[in-house]
């Protein structure tokens, strides 16, 4: 719980075989790990797609409010908190895209619309909101020593008083975890401004998924033994990241968040590649498959089909995500 709620393609491919695909990935492996340089320093634009088209100019604007946060960090406070879901309320009665109690919304809530009202369920209303509490939130530990926004984010857990008691983020571990989540978060709705670091899982990933080419398609199949060992687009991928230890959601629109995002002539094998009919909104997504190089996927692609190589520069390609460990554990178990 946060203090919001809280305290304030083809057969040619397929016969090349697992030898080529290998030398793929230690290739491009090496290459890009060498160019690797990590993301810093300038200021995080929102990645393609990744806040849903309806709230981006809002989050874009809103995220740049004050030093302490960026669109970014208030994209993944969103998701964490709703999955953009403006209707989102839960157990505890966190209301609306940005998940307010009614109590912190009667102190800190405002007008972001300018149309005379305050509206939790309003996202006109909640994204403003929400950027202006954490900017309040900012203020009132803006003389403590250390990061500024980590101090922001323990703020929101862990109310402000324990920020300045500790003089940083304070050593619970609930606050820690939130503080280390959201700022993970951060990283997958930022434009990446060098390259991305290659994934150190993603040989194995593909060479679990390539053990599977031919498997016949199932929706919902997870591979399991009640399934008949058969799989869809995400239980695939999926499985074959649960392979090298990395838990990744269930469903592809939630796979996207994993990690950040390389651009196509930055793909590496083992990346994770999506598919949309909205290319504005990563929460339309709809199949993912494995890249392996060379401009192919592995993945189970739809009913009557087998798992199998496909080319991935279709018109609904929608981009791709380099799957981290600490990526798929930022990601909430239900948005």
């Amino acid at each position: 719980m946060t203090v919001r709620k809280a305290w304030l393609v083809g057969g040619a491919v397929l016969g090349a075989g697992l030898s080529f695909v290998m030398l793929l990935v230690v290739g491009v492996y090496v290459v890009a790990g060498n160019l690797a340089n990590g993301v810093g320093g300038a200021t995080k634009a929102l990645a393609k797609g990744s806040v849903p088209a309806a709230y981006q100019a809002l989050v874009q604007k809103w995220g740049n409010l004050c030093a302490a946060i960026n669109p970014a960090l208030l994209a993944a406070q969103l998701y964490q908190e709703s999955g953009f879901n403006p209707k989102a309320q839960s157990p505890a009665a966190a209301q609306g895209i940005a998940q307010f109690i009614p109590g912190t919304w009667a102190t800190h809530g405002i007008d972001g619309d300018g149309d005379g009202d305050r509206d939790v369920w309003d996202p006109n209303d909640a994204i403003p909101s929400a950027a202006k509490y954490d900017c309040t939130l900012a203020s009132y530990v803006k003389d403590v020593p250390g990061d500024a926004t980590k101090n922001m984010l323990a703020s929101y857990n862990a109310g402000a008083y324990a920020v300045i008691k500790y003089g940083g983020v304070p050593p619970y571990k609930e606050t820690q975890n939130y503080v280390k989540t959201i700022t993970t978060l951060e990283e997958s709705f930022a434009a990446p401004v060098t390259r991305v670091d290659p994934s150190k899982q993603a040989a194995g990933a593909i060479y679990y998924a390539q053990k599977k080419l031919g498997t016949p398609y199932l929706w919902g199949g997870d591979g399991t033994a009640q399934d008949g060992g058969r799989f869809d687009c995400s239980g695939l991928t999926k499985a074959a990241y649960e392979s090298v230890g990395i838990t990744l959601p269930r469903v592809a629109n939630d796979q996207w968040n994993a990690g950040q995002h390389p651009a196509r002539d930055e793909l590496l094998p083992g990346d994770l590649v999506f598919f949309s009919d909205d290319l504005t909104n990563s929460r339309a997504i709809r199949h993912v498959g494995i890249y392996v190089g060379g401009g192919y996927m592995i993945d189970a692609p739809r009913t009557g089909a087998v798992i199998r190589f496909d080319p991935i520069d279709t018109p609904d390609y929608f981009g791709a995500t380099r799957v981290t460990e600490d990526g798929a554990k930022a990601l909430p178990t239900t948005v």
